[in-house]
């Protein structure tokens, strides 16, 4: 299978979450409609991430990943374009291979994952890439949950 990434839009991605757009003038912004915390008992975590730039041209995915119970938001502190993968849970468990979408998002686009929203990992292109990190972890084993999955290609402009 091979997937040709789309341009991040809010309309595209709301399925999966919410497009986090760094303000371009004075003011604030809230992205809270795509937040989402399902266990009383865990806390906000907030973490700071540098991933280096992949040379993968195109990418070959064979894991994805997920938070059940917590949304995650990945909001760009110094990077230039990145590759977001994602796909819906099946309702025979697992991710939905069959609909699975790829965006690229800009260095001034952030995302909020849903819970229970399967994605790759973190995955910048051009550069090196710095994120703010935000979810909920109680620090056990339904924090993330990782599988591997039919190896599919990412086509990388």
């Amino acid at each position: 299978m091979l997937i040709d990434p789309q341009p991040l839009t809010q309309a595209a991605f709301a399925p999966f979450g919410d497009v986090i757009d760094v303000p371009s003038e004075p003011g604030r912004t809230y992205y809270e409609d795509a937040l989402g915390n399902l266990r009383p008992t865990a806390h906000p975590s907030l973490s700071l991430a540098l991933k280096a730039e992949t040379p993968d041209r195109p990418l070959k995915a064979e894991m994805l990943e997920r938070h059940e119970f917590s949304s995650q938001s990945f909001v760009p502190i110094d990077v230039a374009r990145w590759l977001i993968v994602v796909a819906p849970h099946a309702v025979a468990g697992g991710p939905d291979l069959s609909r699975v979408k790829a965006f690229i998002a800009s260095g001034k686009q952030g995302v909020t994952y849903k819970p229970n929203t399967w994605h790759h990992g973190l995955t910048v292109l051009d550069k090196p890439g710095r994120f703010a990190v935000f979810m909920w972890r109680v620090g056990g084993k339904g924090d993330e949950e990782f599988v591997p999955v039919a190896p599919f290609t990412i086509r990388i402009p």
